[in-house]
């Protein structure tokens, strides 16, 4: 139930009201507040699981690429190093943060 009103609510360009809305005229009685706490509490574990099942499912095809970008940039008043996968989509398929430049141990954490 939770992860269906989270993903009306990223999927479709929707309001919080609008599925408060949608889900009303269903028989579920929910507050616009419940859809924004849900969001807020589960959204990225819900995006994340996403995430890991399109990356195993895109491991099967021959063509696919993935690379690492790197960039320097400061963080809470701290110069760090952010590594993203990105696939030749453009889609993110992992982040990290670290201090150091080992690419390395950037690809391993994110492997």
């Amino acid at each position: 139930m939770i992860r269906l009103v989270v993903l009306m609510y990223v999927r479709f360009p929707l309001s919080l009201r609008n599925v408060e809305g949608l889900l009303f005229e269903r028989g579920i009685d929910i507050c616009h507040e419940t859809v924004r706490l849900w969001w807020n509490r589960f959204g990225s574990l819900f995006a994340g699981d996403i995430r890991r099942q399109r990356v195993s499912r895109m491991r099967g095809f021959r063509h696919w690429r993935w690379h690492l970008d790197e960039m320097y940039m400061k963080l809470n008043g701290e110069m760090v190093y952010l590594w993203r996968a990105v696939d030749q989509e453009g889609e993110v398929l992992e982040s990290y943060v670290t201090n150091t430049r080992d690419k390395a141990a950037a690809r391993a954490v994110i492997q």
